[in-house]
């Protein structure tokens, strides 16, 4: 029976019940406004997708003009209110076309010479572009291309999968996929960081002794700090799925936390996954693989490191927080007085003192090190990485000697006259 007139549905108005109901199901791909008229004449077209920023589900909005692009970040909400003001009849400056893309439907809008408009809505076939996940707004290392939500990163006409598909049990007891396995809009961030940090430990095992390791030999995980297991969980399976045995063990101060994630890993029936609750000073010492501690508060981080070293890790993983050791100690040579004045520059310079002098000293203890951003640092600030994998040779002695003396010379250049993993290891060397 059709509508009465009164309820009856413009065209304009179709297609924006379309776009509500696409964002609502998961089902939105993309969205494009064409055909501008009134306004700036060097509007081109206005471009729409979905994005996660801090945490919240939004519509990145962008003006695209000859010369220059002007992007405006809304909930779904208002960008729809938005789109549809976009396409009213009344609008001074909007759009005469609307190009809407779901995983199911192909809809355009389109307003004719005589001014009226036309919806024409055609059905997909089985080998259209999935819906689009929505993603971090800036990516790190992507190049432009975007999340699709299921393992591929689209843009620029190539495909790239991550390390973890989203079909993996874990994620779904984890929350950060849905039931349908379907990435949840608000973990998109911690889903990229978790793939980072994955692909991150399969380069270093391969760079480090464990690539030469009998399959068959356990390989012995620490995770300090694991706090709900994101990371802990996704080492073991990558473990599991390059056909290693995983013994790995995630260590929480919390103990809420850790009998949670005991609790999910019975449910999910993993072998060699555990979690206790404490921390990297008093866990009892012993062999271990692979040391990680991501966000130990300041100097937790040198502690961590100086367990990894002394338990003979072959690969040691630390995203380090806060940095207060050195801050105090800092004495800013006369050259740098002007830079150093500043706190914001005080407090960068601690932090790459502090990750830099840790570097050199892992150098000087038989592992070849790096220091880098693993994930951008829109999504987190405490973005910043010290990876350490063991030598299969110690450093010829000229060379030990001279990170020795870079070390020294940094100290003393900077006045710095204590710092905990070098005090560690020093009293590791000559006990007593």
């Amino acid at each position: 029976m059709p509508l009465p007139a009164s309820a009856a549905q413009t065209d304009p108005q179709k297609f924006i019940a379309r776009l509500q109901q696409s964002l609502a199901d998961g089902s939105f791909v993309k969205l494009g406004l064409g055909r501008p008229h009134g306004g700036d004449p060097t509007l081109l077209k206005l471009l729409a997708r979905r994005v996660v920023i801090k945490g919240q589900d939004q519509l990145s909005l962008v003006w695209r003009h000859r010369t220059k692009d002007i992007t405006k970040n809304l909930p779904p909400t208002e960008a729809v209110a938005l789109v549809d003001s976009l396409l009213g009849d009344a609008a001074a400056s909007g759009f005469h076309h609307a190009h809407l893309q779901t995983s199911g439907h192909d809809i355009q809008l389109a307003r004719g010479r005589k001014g009226q408009w036309g919806l024409r809505i055609g059905r997909l076939s089985a080998a259209a572009p999935p819906a689009a996940a929505p993603v971090a707004a800036s990516a790190d290392e992507d190049d432009g291309a975007t999340d699709s939500g299921d393992g591929r990163y689209l843009g620029h006409d190539r495909a790239r999968r991550h390390p973890l598909a989203l079909t993996l049990p874990f994620l779904a007891e984890l929350g950060i996929t849905d039931a349908q396995q379907r990435l949840v809009p608000a973990m998109a961030r911690k889903w990229r960081q978790i793939n980072k940090f994955v692909e991150v430990l399969g380069h270093a095992i391969a760079q480090s002794p464990l690539a030469g390791r009998d399959p068959a030999q356990p390989v012995r995980v620490l995770d300090f700090g694991a706090g709900k297991g994101y990371l802990t969980f996704a080492v073991h399976e990558h473990l599991r799925a390059s056909g290693r045995v995983p013994a790995v063990t995630g260590v929480e101060l919390r103990g809420e936390l850790a009998s949670l994630c005991n609790q999910a890993v019975a449910r999910l029936g993993l072998q060699g996954l555990q979690f206790d609750a404490g921390d990297v000073r008093s866990h009892p010492a012993a062999a271990t693989d692979i040391m990680i501690a991501l966000h130990a508060c300041d100097t937790a981080t040198d502690v961590a490191m100086h367990r990894g070293v002394t338990a003979g890790a072959a690969i040691i993983l630390c995203s380090p927080c806060c940095h207060q050791e050195l801050r105090p100690q800092l004495q800013a040579p006369p050259v740098l007085a002007p830079l150093l004045r500043h706190g914001i520059h005080m407090a960068t310079q601690a932090e790459m003192l502090t990750d830099t002098l840790r570097a050199l000293l892992l150098q000087t203890a038989g592992y070849d090190t790096r220091v880098f951003e693993f994930i951008s640092p829109e999504q987190t600030s405490k973005n910043r990485m010290v990876l350490a994998v063991r030598r299969a040779r110690p450093l010829p002695p000229a060379q030990l000697q001279a990170v020795r003396d870079e070390l020294a010379a940094l100290k003393a250049f900077f006045g710095v006259r204590q710092q905990t993993l070098e005090t560690l290891l020093a009293d590791a060397a000559h006990p007593g």
